[in-house]
């Protein structure tokens, strides 16, 4: 059953989603962009060029599960990644795309192993993101990234774009939003930490709190 059965109610929480990240500093200027898939299957996403801080509800755009602009302003020019996360997973009703401060300057990094940038420094982090492979540079807009992004969602809800910032998948926007925080904070963190001895989570702890079960408490 889809999360979001009505469009109204869903435009509401998409911008009120946004205000409150731009609000507490996790996307800037145009940056990040927010999306839900509707009952009929379509996807409410931010517009191009908007700012996360000011986008209104009438200036909404949609697409269909392919990227294909249905009506409204013109989509985000990364609706082709929002898109391959929802036709990979088929519970995920949200998807959260940010330029947060410490996840991109994670992604510039190149002493990272890209198939899990971040150790599992908490338990929330093991809960709300688990593993955090790195997919390779691309200009924004380039859908020659969408099959990669794709085929990754299959098996992984988050990723991190190269030089770019993380991609985020979950069954609510509410969840999506607080993983997405979550793996900010645990960047800051793994700054933070530098040069210091860590003591992660075992892979045994990490995988007894892996993922957090699928739920919708959201309703629209």
């Amino acid at each position: 059953m889809t999360t979001y059965t009505d469009e109204t109610a869903a435009r509401t929480l998409v911008v009120e989603s946004a205000r409150s990240l731009f609000a507490r500093g996790l996307t800037h200027g145009s940056t990040g962009n927010l999306s839900v898939r509707l009952a009929d299957q379509s996807l409410l996403l931010t517009p191009t060029g908007s700012s996360l801080g000011t986008v209104t509800e009438a200036e909404l755009s949609r697409t269909d599960v392919h990227g294909r602009h249905l009506d409204g302003p013109r989509p985000t020019k990364e609706a082709f990644l929002h898109a391959a996360f929802y036709r990979a997973r088929p519970t995920a009703d949200a998807v959260v795309h940010l330029h947060s401060t410490y996840a991109a300057a994670l992604s510039a990094r190149a002493d990272l192993d890209p198939v899990d940038v971040l150790p599992p420094l908490t338990a929330y982090y093991a809960m709300r993101v688990g593993t955090l492979p790195l997919l390779p540079y691309h200009a924004p807009g380039d859908r020659t990234l969408e099959a990669l992004a794709e085929e990754t969602a299959r098996t992984h809800h988050a990723c991190l774009l190269a030089n770019h910032g993380p991609v985020i998948a979950a069954a609510t926007l509410g969840q999506a939003a607080d993983a997405a925080e979550e793996l900010e904070e645990t960047a800051k963190l793994f700054f933070l930490l530098h040069g210091h001895p860590t003591r992660p989570l075992t892979p045994e702890q990490a995988a007894a709190l892996t993922p957090i079960p699928s739920r919708r408490p959201e309703t629209a």
